[in-house]
This record gives structure tokens, sequence and C-alpha cells, in this order.
């Protein structure tokens, strides 16, 4: 299977395979999300990883795996789907360049 992250897999496990691969900053939290809304330019999506509940909405999450060469880190950014979205996740994603493969 190489570097594939197979799209059966929980948020936890691929949260726990993006770690082991070095994506260890948790854009989640307070000082995290204000590096990326003050500097969107460093950063970059090198993958999104969307989870659908099978049977429960609430379920419904996007990963996103983020890299900044300037700064030499990576990390996740976690976000709900719908009514549960963080808007404020949203608006940071929005900002901040897709990799090109």
């Amino acid at each position: 299977m190489g570097n594939a992250i197979s799209t059966m897999e929980s948020l936890s496990s691929v949260m726990d395979t993006l770690r082991k691969r070095g994506y260890k900053e948790d854009f989640n939290t307070n000082p995290g999300k204000e590096l990326l809304q003050t500097n969107p330019e460093e950063f970059i999506i090198d993958k999104t990883y969307r989870f659908e509940g099978i049977t429960d909405p609430d379920d419904e999450a996007i990963l996103y795996a983020i890299s900044s060469k300037k700064n030499n880190f990576k990390g996740i950014l976690v976000n709900g789907y719908g009514i549960y979205a963080d808007e404020s996740v949203n608006k940071i994603a929005e900002r901040l360049k897709i990799r090109k493969t």
C-alpha cells in the first residue's frame, strides 16, 4: 500500500498515521489557529481527508494535513461538516494553498 492511507480508516487512525509521518502540530489549538490565520502564505494543505458517518451525521469530519517549509513543521487541522463545522476553521482552510500533485 505504500504511503497511501485507506479511505475506509477512521479519523483517529489517519491522525495516528499522519503523526508518524511528521504531522505533529495540532492546528486546532488557539496558538495553532492564530499561526495559520496570521501567516497563511507560509502554509500549504498537503492532503485533505473526508470522513462520512455511516449511520450518524455527527461523525462527518474533514482533516487537513498541513506543512510549512519556512517553519519546518507539519500538522493537522480537523473540522466537522454542516451545522457542526467551526466557521473559523473553514475560513482558515479557504486561505491556505493546496499542494498540486
